[in-house]
């Protein structure tokens, strides 16, 4: 299939051909960064959008799961939000356009929109591999976002919070950022729909570690009921390196998040938690792939679901052990209550592994409410939806209780809390 065949198109198909031809000759960027644009949206009309014959995208038929790709809306209402925790530093993108910030001591930042104008960004506009729709999208339409470098041996102690908020129409924002050696940052990447109209958005982040960074990174996704989120982060980590990502998925119509880590230093390593809470009729696909490129190496990743109404969930979780990567630690979980007969929940977890001396395990679980936990709460006069409440809650915020800041954890756990309210 390809998007040239017009008699084969699909309406989204024929919306962002449109769109791109609407929209580049307003899209910010030098010869460069355009040729690079036009060669990468080439590379999307003739594979197309990708079907489930697309192996990393079986589940999420993305060309018959995307109905509408609407227009681009240069200006709306979009006001930042509060912060997540209070005292941290904000980086807003509203509608697509990054304002002014402030940046920590030890920080640099600046627009993704002028590392565009002068061309410098020309080469991170490239597709990961062949089945890379997130990153030819996004690097065919970003018009901004923040390019954050932080310095070696800086230790920020208050959050980053990378708030991107749109109303409706297209948001497309990329978030670059390198950590020096030995330093130690959170960042919030958090994405809000504030608008009544469908949106498509998609973001991508692409992280560099330095030798011994700490780094904690969440991602807390809250789009509208009829959004489109396309989300992707990249991250290589370096010797001693170590990065916690958080995937926090409450909202959205139709929800890919994708992750690709490879530890590429000696003694790095990996932690991964999501939590996927899923209702009305949402899709949400989380897929990951880490490699494991050199030895004494270690991840762990553990993914909690909860699924409602018709909802419909997806983790994909792959992790490659290379030859010379001896003494590899690698473990990885899926967990899903999946509280509803019309949903459903699809897990894929594999290994591959060509190293002989690594330890490596996955595995995963689909389940109601335990009758007997459920039965205990009730005989203690605690009603039968409170009581489930506090159960699916227990089940989600074990995950996000591994975070070190008590705000932090509080300020999740009423995310969660609030969903829940509208969704148990």
């Amino acid at each position: 299939m390809t998007l040239q065949a017009a008699n084969r198109l699909t309406a989204a198909e024929t919306q962002l051909i449109e769109s791109y031809s609407d929209q580049i000759g307003e899209l910010p960027g030098d010869g460069g960064v355009l040729a690079a644009r036009d060669r990468l949206f080439d590379e999307l009309k003739r594979g197309g959008l990708p079907t489930r014959r697309v192996e990393a995208w079986h589940y999420t038929d993305l060309r018959n799961l995307l109905r509408v790709v609407p227009e681009f809306v240069p200006a709306t209402d979009a006001t930042t939000a509060s912060r997540v925790v209070a005292g941290s530093s904000l980086f807003a993108v509203l509608q697509g356009v990054a304002r002014e910030v402030r940046a920590p001591d030890g920080v640099g930042v600046q627009t993704f929109r002028s590392t565009l104008a002068d061309g410098s960004a020309a080469a991170r506009l490239v597709a990961y591999d062949r089945d890379d729709t997130i990153g030819r999208i996004n690097s065919s339409f970003v018009r901004d976002g923040f390019a954050v470098s932080v310095d070696a041996d800086t230790v920020v102690e208050a959050p980053i919070e990378l708030q991107s908020v749109h109303g409706a129409g297209q948001l497309h924002v990329r978030y670059p950022v390198t950590f020096g050696a030995k330093s130690r940052v959170t960042v919030i990447e958090r994405h809000i729909g504030s608008g009544t109209g469908p949106a498509l958005v998609s973001a991508v982040s692409d992280l560099v570690l330095g030798e011994g960074a700490e780094v904690t990174w969440i991602i807390l996704q809250a789009q509208g009921k009829d959004d489109t989120h396309l989300g992707q982060i990249k991250a290589e980590l370096g010797e001693d390196a170590k990065f916690r990502l958080f995937v926090i998925n409450v909202g959205g119509k139709l929800v890919r998040q994708e992750v690709h880590v490879r530890t590429a230093g000696e003694g790095s390593d990996f932690t991964l938690r999501g939590i996927n809470l899923i209702g009305g009729e949402s899709h949400v696909d989380v897929t990951m792939t880490l490699g494991h490129d050199v030895a004494n190496t270690t991840s762990t990743e553990v993914v909690r679901n909860v699924v409602f109404d018709r909802g419909r969930g997806v983790f994909q979780g792959m992790i490659k052990v290379a030859p010379d990567a001896q003494k590899t630690d690698a473990r990885m979980a899926c967990n899903t209550l999946l509280l509803s007969d019309d949903g459903e929940f699809s897990v894929k977890p594999e290994l591959e592994i060509f190293a002989d001396d690594v330890q490596c395990a996955h595995g995963a679980t689909v389940a109601d409410i335990d009758h007997n936990h459920l039965y205990y709460l009730m005989s203690r006069g605690i009603p039968e939806k409170q009581a489930r409440a506090l159960l699916v809650r227990a089940f989600v915020a074990e995950i996000v209780e591994e975070l070190e800041s008590e705000a932090l954890v509080d300020a999740l756990e009423g995310v969660i809390s609030d969903w829940l309210e509208h969704h148990g």
